[in-house]
């Protein structure tokens, strides 16, 4: 008996030195959100429609072009709509040659339906539309993300927000100047595309051994980190470029990742009628090369030119994933943002108000712990006490499993800490009560409390259970402050089990072992 009590303790000991590690200094360790740190919040909304206009008018661009190669000469060839474009003007002896060309070009993106006097008209599929607005939403999302970034902000959200898919929540702690914020993040990063003349070297001495450690004047020095696709994570390399871009993102039109002949992940891109020119002499002259492509003064990757690229298409190949071919794309993509942003929200919430809020909390829950040591103390007398140490170090163990997950507190995380007192205190009681019921039928106090923690073991299992259910489908379906709210009272749930039954019952036997004549004050 004594050495198994001893191990409990040890449990204990264990755990609260852990827990208490674990949230110090709470300054650091614990993850304040906006609603308690302060900064700025914006939702803005991707206004997709520009994405599929400028998807419509590309294909329009394109079915012209292939027509005039093929000798076709059209009346127009425009888009009317963000998912419809028009052609007119074919003559019925080029009919059947022209359905052939757009079958090749459209068939798997329009559905064509012919009009009078040689028009035709092509309306997006439901199901590329559909795609084309959620590339558009996530291509948003991953420049927004890098904008922010730029403003060297701790700890920022940039997150997709509401039920409509096209809206993104923007959170930034510790910052007021919106105004400054917005134009950061509307803001659009460059895309270079360089001959890598030197590199990559693991340090920038090491690149430049060669030129004596002096970077030429037309040349330029640029890094790429663990965002590279390709590179070790947290490693940085260095690359030697020519300083201006011969190809640059303005001259892109689109990127999307694909398969290769040899059913390999692959990257197919398009450029404008002026960049395919430009794209084609540049790669002619460099076959064999490797291809920098930068993002923001930074390499993402630097593949091999393998022939020239001609026609205002090509494809990136190489040892991609489909996960790295996915994210390559969208990084070519993202030179731009791919339509334009309605701001919905935007408020700045003062460190002023978050220290305010944090007060208020912690005075709140101080008060309801005080009161609740009270009660316990004067309705179960020294047997109180245990409920009341039982209940701080429920507290604690929530604090540190918040720090450990680097969950982030809010406000109505606040709320979820009150509530963990009154849950701690519930499991109590219930434990309690049952032990002065097995006291009452005369038998020993060692025994009650035995059989007091057995028989409500499981009553406390169904109700946590039942509850943390519910905290699951909170912190799921629930927007920002739900799930700040969900947190706490699921790490409540989970650390209450082990303090009322397991610390509690350790704390009793401890008490009991060292007495001769077992007694109870309750």
């Amino acid at each position: 008996m004594a050495k198994n009590l001893r191990w409990k303790v040890l449990t204990v000991v264990a755990v609260v030195v852990a827990a208490a590690a674990a949230v110090y200094p709470p300054g650091d360790r614990i993850r304040l959100g906006l609603d308690l740190r302060g900064g700025a919040h914006m939702v803005m909304q991707v206004e997709t429609d520009d994405a599929l206009q400028l998807q419509t008018e590309t294909s329009a661009e394109q079915l012209g072009e292939q027509a005039a190669l093929a000798g076709i000469v059209l009346a127009s060839s425009a888009a009317v709509s963000p998912t419809e474009l028009r052609i007119e003007g074919v003559t019925p002896a080029r009919d059947q040659e022209f359905r052939q060309i757009a079958d090749d070009l459209l068939q798997a993106s329009y559905d064509r339906t012919p009009g009078a006097n040689g028009s035709y008209t092509f309306q997006m599929l439901p199901g590329i539309e559909r795609t084309l607005r959620e590339e558009s939403v996530r291509q948003a999302l991953q420049t927004i993300e890098r904008r922010v970034n730029e403003l060297g902000v701790a700890e920022p959200i940039v997150a997709p927000h509401g039920v409509g898919g096209d809206q993104i929540l923007v959170q930034l702690p510790g910052v007021e100047d919106v105004d400054g914020a917005k134009q950061v993040i509307r803001s659009t990063g460059m895309l270079e595309l360089k001959v890598v003349e030197d590199g990559p070297a693991p340090t920038r001495e090491l690149l430049l051994t060669t030129r004596n450690g002096v970077v030429p004047p037309d040349m330029e020095v640029i890094s790429g980190g663990d965002e590279s696709i390709g590179a070790a994570p947290g490693a940085t390399v260095f690359y030697l470029t020519r300083r201006v871009a011969p190809v640059t993102g303005r001259d892109l039109r689109n990127a999307s990742p694909t398969i290769d002949e040899f059913n390999q992940p692959a990257i197919s891109f398009s450029f404008n009628r002026e960049g395919a020119r430009k794209f084609g002499d540049f790669t002619g002259a460099n076959v064999g090369r490797s291809l920098a492509i930068i993002m923001d003064g930074r390499v993402y990757s630097a593949p091999n030119i393998q022939e020239p690229i001609t026609g205002g298409e090509g494809r990136i190949t190489g040892t991609f994933t489909s996960e790295e071919a996915n994210d390559l794309a969208l990084i070519l993509r993202s030179g731009a943002l791919p339509a334009d942003l309605t701001y919905l929200e935007e408020r700045t919430v003062g460190p002023s108000l978050g220290a305010d809020s944090i007060q208020a909390g912690v005075t709140a829950s101080v008060a309801g712990l005080a009161m609740v040591a009270l009660f316990m103390l004067a309705y179960y007398r020294l047997s109180g006490i245990n409920a009341v140490v039982a209940v701080a170090l429920n507290l604690l163990i929530l604090l540190a499993c918040m720090a450990y997950v680097d969950a982030v507190l809010t406000l109505p995380g606040i709320a979820g800490f009150i509530l963990t007192i009154g849950m701690g205190v519930d499991s109590n009681v219930l434990i309690f009560e049952r032990i002065k019921e097995e006291l009452s039928t005369a038998r020993g106090v060692r025994a009650a409390v035995s059989a007091g923690f057995d028989r409500v073991w499981w009553t406390i299992v169904d109700t946590h259970v039942a509850s943390i259910i519910a905290a699951a489908f909170l912190f799921q379906f629930g927007s920002g402050p739900i799930r700040g709210f969900a947190t706490t009272l699921a790490f409540g749930l989970i650390s209450n089990v082990f303090t009322a039954v397991f610390v509690s019952r350790t704390l009793f036997e401890a008490v009991l072992t060292r007495r001769r004549e077992a007694t109870l004050s309750i």
